[in-house]
């Protein structure tokens, strides 16, 4: 009864998640389409190169903490006021130093203007660590359909004013009002729509018991964040703004694809997890499922971006972007190990293990970081996204080897579940690409006659064959997609 009230509450996020998460995609993608007309590459640029400071800051805020709250069978009053009280402590100190280090920070990349952009963004911290606690409400008692309604909403909102403000020519200052925007909405409708308030306690005791975890789940995530954000310092610092919007516009536009189903899914596994992360065998075969699910929906959908870039940006962002299609098809390279990496790491939180994780975490991004800055500096931006692979890889492979010996789900165990989808890919790849090079097509042509073959081929595989993948993304799907599971069963 209860592993049939676990897949119900999990259906029933992913479902929600899913609205979600499409949606917002679609908005985010409107907005890329219009936004890249109206804005420059250093106007990505400038907010690309700033993103590591405020990623740093927001991890310095929840401190793990987040995780922490939900890995705990049952979280008091006392628990949830500490941690509330010490978000908005955090976030005036991580403000303060902001404020400090701004003049420096736009003198260490000589451009004056990123001085007051990133003390008019930082005010994001405050608006953050004002509804974390919310939020991880919400996501605790897996109360999806809130946290949908209100994202959407909100994305809609944020989408219009930073189109007219773009319009106006506000240039940077429409993607600042956007992040504010982004997190200012959920705040207030959250505040107001959750009965819970602090109460006037800040319980040591609490702080410790939560600390224990949340410590390494914050360095652990402190670290993840650095070694990705670090990317845009080195390049906004050697090469330009301009290289480092075509970098970022390559990098939003990859992750729409790699980390959209991954994050569906976790949100919704993660505390699913900690749920039953007393039963290893019924957390191996979530773990399973998750892992099929995501590579079924996300290795087919990479491979179709990386055939399809050059007419795709063209299509959408003009031929102004046009420098963004090698990076962003090496990074759809990337982004395949990057829609599998969380599979794994919330498993090994869910089950208390956060300082084993921070261990490797450690190891990982040393060896990671080392390829990514080495490439850069021996081979330049093509040196940095052979590292960028690398890293995501490497990572992916550390995950599974933690998951194979703590959870008992093992490394070849899942590598083999991965080896029919893998190979399913790749080949339709190879023959849309195929006849794309043997039709010698126009552009757009091209590309449609490649998108066409790649699904022929890839659904065809599935309805023939019906592997353990397939199966498992259609007991997701919604009731409404039923004729696809009739003929399944044919």
């Amino acid at each position: 009864m209860a592993e049939k009230n676990l897949k119900q509450k999990a259906t029933s996020g992913v479902i929600w998640t899913a609205l979600q998460k499409y949606s917002t995609i679609f908005i985010r993608f409107i907005s890329g389409i219009i936004l890249a007309r109206l804005l420059t590459p250093y106007d990505y640029g400038c907010i690309g190169m700033l993103a590591i400071f405020m990623t740093l800051a927001e991890a310095f805020i929840d401190g793990g903490f987040g995780s922490a709250l939900i890995q705990k069978k049952r979280p008091t009053q006392e628990d949830y006021s500490t941690i509330f009280y010490w978000n908005l402590g955090m976030a005036v100190i991580m403000y303060a130093i902001l404020f400090v280090c701004a003049p420096a920070i736009s003198r260490f990349y000589k451009i004056p203007l990123l001085c007051d952009v990133l003390r008019v963004q930082g005010l994001v911290l405050f608006i953050y660590a004002f509804n974390v606690v919310q939020r991880n409400q919400l996501r605790k008692n897996l109360n999806f359909k809130v946290l949908s309604i209100v994202t959407i909403a909100t994305s809609i909102i944020a989408l219009g004013v930073t189109i007219y403000m773009a319009y106006k020519g506000f240039g940077v200052w429409a993607l600042v009002a956007q992040n504010l925007i982004t997190a200012a909405i959920p705040a207030i409708v959250f505040w107001f729509y959750i009965k819970w308030r602090p109460i006037r306690v800040f319980s040591w005791k609490s702080f410790k018991e939560l600390f224990s975890f949340g410590f390494y789940m914050f360095l652990t995530h402190l670290l993840n964040n650095f070694s990705i954000k670090i990317q845009g310092l080195l390049i906004g610092k050697i090469y330009s703004p301009v290289t480092m919007g075509y970098y970022s516009k390559a990098h939003s536009t990859e992750s729409l694809a790699s980390e959209s189903v991954s994050s569906i899914m976790t949100q919704v596994t993660y505390p699913l997890y900690a749920e039953a992360q007393n039963d290893l065998k019924q957390l191996a075969n979530m773990i399973r499922r998750v892992t099929t699910t995501i590579a079924y929906i996300t290795f087919p959908l990479l491979f179709i971006l990386l055939l399809l870039a050059k007419p795709i940006f063209i299509l959408l962002y003009s031929e102004r972007w046009l420098a963004s299609v090698p990076y962003f098809q090496v990074l759809c390279i990337a982004g395949m190990g990057i829609s599998l990496t969380a599979v794994n790491t919330q498993a090994i939180a869910a089950i208390g293990k956060s300082k084993l994780m921070f261990v490797w975490t450690v190891v990982k991004r040393t060896i990671g970081l080392a390829a990514i800055v080495g490439g850069l500096f021996w081979f330049g931006m093509k040196g940095l996204l052979v590292g960028v692979v690398f890293s995501n890889w490497f990572s992916y492979f550390v995950n599974i080897c933690l998951v194979s010996k703590h959870v008992g789900y093992h490394f070849w165990n899942q590598i083999r579940d991965l080896i029919p989808v893998t190979l399913a890919s790749v080949i339709a790849a190879a023959i849309a690409y195929g006849v794309g090079y043997l039709l010698h097509l126009n552009l757009y042509m091209d590309g449609l006659v490649k998108l066409v073959v790649y699904v022929a081929v890839y659904l065809g595989w599935s309805f023939a064959f019906k592997p353990e993948a397939y199966s498992y993304f259609l007991s997701v799907m919604p009731k409404k997609f039923k004729f696809m599971k009739r003929f399944n069963k044919k």
